[in-house]
């Protein structure tokens, strides 16, 4: 029996959430944090993400800004960020957007810490679902008498390293983002 689609599904999933928190707003500009928005674009017949329509940068800590390869999704561009959950105002000087990023209340620092918790609660029952899918299968070869009771053991302990391992690489992806939030 073979761990290493256990293996790339436990990756998968770390990465999801490093993508996910990334557009979690922090008290400094971070493209990555609008990148991903939905913009509803020439006049709502074209849902594209942000990163497709511009080319975003930052203009020192606390500025983000936005030059649409397109002048006429300016408009469309604007719209989708005061839309978004993030909270951000945008200004919009011609076809230049920018962004102020103000600093974080400790109120709004707390509310996005306990977010990420309950994104890395959300991933680590993934977690989990994949390594009971996985003992599950190794119960059933076993049953069937295609493994032996030995590789049975040995194969359950290599999993349990795994999911441990992948649940302290999601631990260290929350502590990591957390002291990102909290920094002033």
């Amino acid at each position: 029996m073979d761990l290493s689609s256990f293996k790339s599904n436990l990756q998968l999933t770390i990465s999801a959430l490093k993508e996910e928190i990334k557009t979690i707003r922090t008290g400094r500009a971070n493209p990555a944090m609008i990148e991903n928005l939905e913009v509803e674009a020439y006049g709502g017949s074209t849902k594209l993400r942000l990163k497709e329509l511009s080319t975003i940068a930052t203009e020192g800590a606390s500025a983000l800004v936005i030059l649409p390869f397109d002048p006429s999704t300016t408009v469309d561009i604007e719209k989708a960020i005061l839309k978004s959950p993030l909270g951000l105002s945008p200004q919009t000087q011609g076809t230049r957007i920018t962004i102020r990023v103000a600093a974080m209340s400790q109120e709004q620092r707390d509310k996005f810490s306990k977010l990420i918790g309950q994104m890395v609660e959300e991933k680590r029952n993934v977690v989990r679902g994949h390594r009971d899918e996985v003992r599950k299968k190794i119960r059933e070869s076993f049953d069937k008498k295609e493994l032996t009771e030995d590789d049975k053991y040995r194969m359950e302990k290599e999993i349990d390293q795994l999911t441990q391992k992948a649940n302290e690489d999601l631990a260290s992806v929350k502590e990591a983002k957390e002291k990102e939030i909290q920094e002033i």
